[in-house]
């Protein structure tokens, strides 16, 4: 365990953060994130972008995301990758992702409204 509870104060804050991570998984959201952990992507980084999704969306305003987990998307030679679905259902696939891209993914389109275009994948 990486924090020393010390009192009720500390009881409270690591139980608000564990809703706060809860929060991310569940619910009907503005945009729905899907991160593809298939074999393939988890050979390539997957777990490493999740982690880094998570610490981003944690420490910022996106209260209206919802974050999952998928299998493989059938394009393996792009992973890393992660699918962004927004309210009106437009779909948005990134791929070939660091957890440097994924941070400005986070700052540009899911806070910013703006796709970051050249990590897009064109189908």
């Amino acid at each position: 365990m990486d924090h020393k509870i010390t009192g009720p104060a500390d009881l409270v804050a690591l139980r608000q953060k564990a809703r706060a991570r809860i929060d991310l998984r569940g619910g009907a959201k503005d945009l729905r994130i899907t991160v593809h952990m298939g074999t393939c992507g988890i050979a390539a980084g997957a777990r490493d972008v999740l982690s880094a999704l998570m610490q981003e969306l944690s420490a910022a305003p996106a209260a209206s995301v919802t974050l999952q987990q998928a299998g493989c998307a059938g394009l393996c030679d792009r992973e890393p990758m992660m699918t962004l679905t927004d309210k009106e259902g437009d779909v948005f696939r990134y791929g070939s992702l660091d957890q440097a891209k994924v941070r400005r993914i986070v700052a540009e389109h899911v806070l910013g409204g703006k796709p970051v275009e050249e990590y897009l994948i064109k189908l």
